[in-house]
């Protein structure tokens, strides 16, 4: 089995290639996935996207393939020749893939260092796919220890200790541009995490921040949560140029503003578009200045440069958890669990037969019959368990298994873990709540 992960992210590739190889809704996510795992060479997967990335995690059989069968989906998809996908691509294998997991799980790849969005998305990623059936125990145990890792990066370091995201990122870049905000009327479209984020900035900075959403309930939900109003989405063509801030960070597949309902103004307009693919697409001047995700690299660079003695600590947390985690994989192998098993049975028969000759309760010529059958009742007793313990190695229950194996035959049993912190959180609240 192999960890495989290929990367699209701010780091390679173009908002114009993110916006092709985007998927904005569960359906096209579920759909990919499906198609994915639909290779004999791929058996679990995930998908990650966001704003700043695209990423495919699978374990495969076979890397090569499993690779060629990626790019060959991505590329029927988003119309992206096979060579600028090859070329573009960050590709990961192993112990690289796991490396990068977690370094993307901590925010250390994301382009707001330190940033508090990523863990929940990664989060999220996985409950969709193990709901669906596109991954099970391989890839939960790497999204597991991928959360641990984080939790040590955060609390080892003060890497997310003035916690940051692209949307408070925009919000310092408006700050940047006008000398105050207070009074000024705000538009923010869309009901997500990062419109969350910038509604609650702007209405504590004085702004008068209007909320629009496709699904009113949720625009109202924002409003009383931050204490902003609410207008009908349907509004948009018409009241789009009385506002000189705009946010926007929507899911839709096609921009939603664009030239034919943007009319001239007396004023200047600083507008958001925090979405990938983007919401807003204008060929004119009309004096508005347009600001995207990409465009925001100059405050995200001055983070980075803040902050990089604790990316360094981070990134020494992470190389070491890296290691512990294929450590902790090695001792997963059912195989010598079994042979330690049956070599304790064989010192204990060994011990015993010994002790009834020397007793005299058996003549010492018959020694060796004792021992052979000694050894025969340990094999007869243990070889229905440890079939059972092969069959059973491939589930999602195996870690509980060989984590209570390890804790009962090591000697030290202080350097055994309990089997309940193999499970990934995750995989097991779905599975409560599967049997309910």
């Amino acid at each position: 089995m192999h960890y495989l992960n290929i990367s699209f992210s701010h780091k390679n590739s173009t908002m114009e290639i993110r916006e092709k190889l985007s998927y904005p809704d569960d359906e096209h996510i579920n759909g990919c996935l499906t198609k994915l795992n639909e290779s004999e060479a791929i058996n679990e997967t995930i998908l990650i996207s966001t704003c700043n990335r695209m990423e495919i995690f699978c374990s495969c059989s076979d890397i090569v393939a499993a690779t060629q069968h990626i790019f060959d989906k991505l590329t029927a998809r988003a119309g992206i020749s096979i060579e600028e996908l090859e070329g573009r691509a960050d590709i990961f294998d192993d112990s690289s893939a796991i490396h990068h997991l977690f370094t993307v799980a901590s925010s250390l790849d994301s382009m707001v260092i330190g940033e508090t969005q990523i863990a929940g998305q990664l989060k999220d990623a996985f409950r969709f796919s193990y709901d669906n059936g596109h991954c099970g125990q391989k890839l939960a145990r790497a999204m597991h220890n991928a959360f641990k890792c984080a939790a040590k990066v955060r609390n080892a370091t003060d890497i997310s200790s003035k916690p940051v995201s692209i949307a408070s990122v925009a919000v310092a870049k408006l700050k940047s541009v006008l000398d105050s905000v207070e009074g000024k009327k705000a538009l923010i479209i869309g009901v997500g995490e990062m419109s969350e984020i910038t509604a609650k900035h702007m209405v504590s900075n004085g702004a008068d921040v209007y909320i629009m959403n496709r699904t009113k309930d949720k625009a109202f939900t924002l409003a009383d949560e931050c204490g902003a109003k609410v207008l009908d989405f349907d509004q948009l063509p018409h009241i789009i140029n009385e506002f000189e801030i705009l946010f926007t960070a929507t899911s839709s597949p096609v921009p939603i503003i664009t030239d034919d309902i943007i009319k001239s103004c007396d004023f200047d307009r600083y507008w958001f578009d925090l979405a990938i693919p983007r919401d807003i697409i204008y060929h004119k001047g009309e004096r508005i200045n347009l600001y995207q995700i990409d465009d925001l690299k100059t405050i995200v660079d001055e983070n980075k440069g803040l902050r990089e003695d604790e990316a360094r600590k981070a990134h020494t947390i992470i190389g070491r958890s890296t290691v512990a985690f294929f450590e902790w994989l090695d001792t997963l192998n059912i195989e010598p669990m079994i042979k330690d098993i049956y070599a304790k049975a064989f010192e204990a028969a060994k011990i015993e037969s010994e002790r009834v000759i020397k007793n005299g309760y058996i003549p010492k010529e018959y020694e060796a019959e004792v021992h052979k059958m000694g050894e025969q009742v340990m094999k007869r007793f243990l070889h229905d368990m440890t079939t059972k313990m092969r069959s059973v190695s491939e589930e999602s229950k195996s870690d509980m298994i060989t984590g209570a194996l390890q804790f009962l035959i090591k000697n030290d049993n202080k350097n055994v873990e309990m089997p309940d912190k193999y499970k990934c959180e995750h995989a097991l609240n779905i599975a409560q709540k599967g049997s309910k």
